[in-house]
């Protein structure tokens, strides 16, 4: 339980080093020009830890300057000077890690163990990875494919990259969105969710004390509408990356297409879980827990649609349900955690409205209610295992985004499959079974950008992560998103000593 003598400054000692403000311009610390406020609140107390000057779109405009100004010496850099620049700003970041640590979980509410264990130390190894990659910028050797003519492919930096990260997993997200793009060439500005800014600065600066150039890295934090808005649709910014809700990310299209930038959108997802017949009951019930829960649920790829195949449906259920009963709810800094708050109590009431809802037309098994006692001020809602809703009904289809899992039946592996793909979204799924070949026919057939088999929520650096349909387009981390942030040349020159007529002639024909 939280301890009401623990003050911010022992929950996250570097809380002073945000003074000057929480806008990281080329460089430094500034504050906000847009006259309003904002206060970051721990969401497992309800207190108010920092408030800053919200970003206008002055600041916007700033960032930009510097990140266009950054940009021509840091895309002229060789790939081993950005690559040294990343190990040596990876090393920062790990003698920080109890820092990014503290302020992930003060923020986000989630469990200092889940940051500790998950959230730094991915994004360590992220920018490890895409130290190795800026490298490795792949390309097409010469080659003759035209007469005397030699053709090759350059791979090139795009220019500034205007890039938006959510609140549920700020530190990683901004790694998502930095580090492909430094590694290749860019520049970024990148706005952090308002209500969680603390990890992207500290992210920013340690980057500069790295020795990253100033104007490589900036940070704006204000409001989506002012200068999110605003940043996707300067026509200074070349691409824009944006992670969030389907409906925004729509907007955020709309906005780009008026400048014809390159677009990046990953955005809901509502992960099917398939447990066919022969699956081990105990693994899966395990995976859909953990995968269920992990970060509160506020997470694009959890488990959020469990599809179990008749003969094991009810076993699922209930054992589920009892796992789900000894998750431990408390202090997201005490060692004894499972699951901490959602990120605030707006988000909480949204989560709580789905649940109240299905009452209606589905049967809640257990959870579905916020806890009582030392926990009643802060955003908690217990993990909720809702069964026997239609595959119509609005828990089913719409992206909740907190710990709430809906278990329905299926008689066939076509049934099962057809069901895992009736939603708009794409992004992941899992399958669960001891038979290959219908793992196989999963992973084929199943429309998300990931399918993981008999396991459900890991991801690594090296492989990509992105989605199908209303989940977006584009891939974070891996090589294929390294690629994402570079534009193509087609070089071709002339092999003969001679000015060639012929060609003009085949054009204009005789002068």
């Amino acid at each position: 339980m939280h301890n009401p003598g623990s003050t911010t400054q022992e929950r996250f000692p570097a809380t002073e080093r945000f003074a000057d403000g929480a806008q990281f311009i080329a460089g430094r610390l500034t504050k906000g020009t847009s006259g309003r406020t904002h206060s970051v609140v721990d969401p497992a107390t309800g207190a108010e830890v920092y408030t800053y000057d919200l970003a206008g779109t002055d600041d916007a405009d700033a960032a930009v300057a510097a990140a266009r100004e950054a940009f021509p010496a840091w895309a002229g850099a060789t790939p081993g000077e950005r690559s040294d620049a990343l190990h040596r700003f990876a090393a920062v970041v790990a003698e920080r890690a109890e820092d990014f640590a503290r302020a992930e979980s003060l923020q986000c509410g989630k469990p200092l163990k889940l940051s500790r264990e998950f959230d730094v130390p991915g994004t360590i190894d992220n920018i490890t990875f895409f130290a190795g990659a800026a490298r490795h910028l792949p390309g097409q050797s010469a080659g003759e494919y035209s007469g005397d003519h030699t053709s090759y492919v350059r791979r090139e930096p795009i220019g500034v990259v205007g890039s938006i990260a959510p609140w549920n997993y700020p530190l990683q997200m901004a790694a998502w969105k930095i580090l492909p793009a430094i590694a290749a060439g860019n520049t970024v500005v990148l706005k952090p969710a308002e209500f969680t800014p603390l990890t992207s600065l500290l992210f920013a600066q340690a980057a500069t004390d790295a020795g990253i150039p100033d104007g490589v890295i900036n940070i704006v934090t204000g409001t989506g509408k002012e200068a999110g808005e605003h940043l996707v649709g300067h026509p200074d910014v070349a691409m824009t990356s944006f992670t969030g809700s389907t409906a925004v990310g729509k907007r955020v299209a709309e906005i780009a297409t008026a400048t014809v930038k390159r677009l990046h959108l990953e955005l809901g997802g509502k992960a099917p879980f398939v447990v066919f017949d022969d699956a081990d009951l105990d693994a899966a019930v395990n995976g859909a827990v953990a995968g269920a829960l992990i970060n509160t649920g506020q997470d694009c790829t959890a488990a959020t649609r469990a599809y179990v195949q008749r003969p094991l449906y009810d076993a699922f259920v209930e054992r589920t349900a009892a796992l789900m009963e000894t998750v431990r709810l408390g202090d997201p800094f005490a060692p004894g955690t499972d699951l901490g708050p959602l990120v605030s109590h707006a988000q909480r009431d949204r989560v709580a409205g789905f649940v109240d809802r299905a009452r209606a037309y589905a049967r809640v098994v257990t959870g579905g209610e916020t806890p009582l006692g030392d926990l009643s001020g802060g955003a908690y809602y217990r993990p909720t295992l809702i069964a026997d809703a239609a595959q119509d009904s609005e828990v089913v289809q719409s992206e909740i985004f907190g710990p709430v899992l809906v278990v329905l039946p299926f008689d066939t592996d076509d049934e099962g499959i057809a069901l895992a793909n009736d939603t708009p979204y794409g992004l992941a799924a899992s399958a669960w079974s001891r038979d290959v070949y219908r793992t196989g026919r999963a992973t084929r057939e199943i429309k998300a950008g990931c399918v993981w088999i008999n396991d459900h929520i890991p991801i690594i650096s090296e492989m990509p992560h992105g989605g199908y349909k209303a989940s977006g387009y584009g891939k974070d981390m891996s090589a294929y998103s390294f690629e994402e942030y570079t534009q193509i040349k087609h070089v071709m020159f002339d092999n003969t000593a001679v000015v060639r007529k012929d060609w003009h002639r085949t054009v204009f024909g005789d002068r």
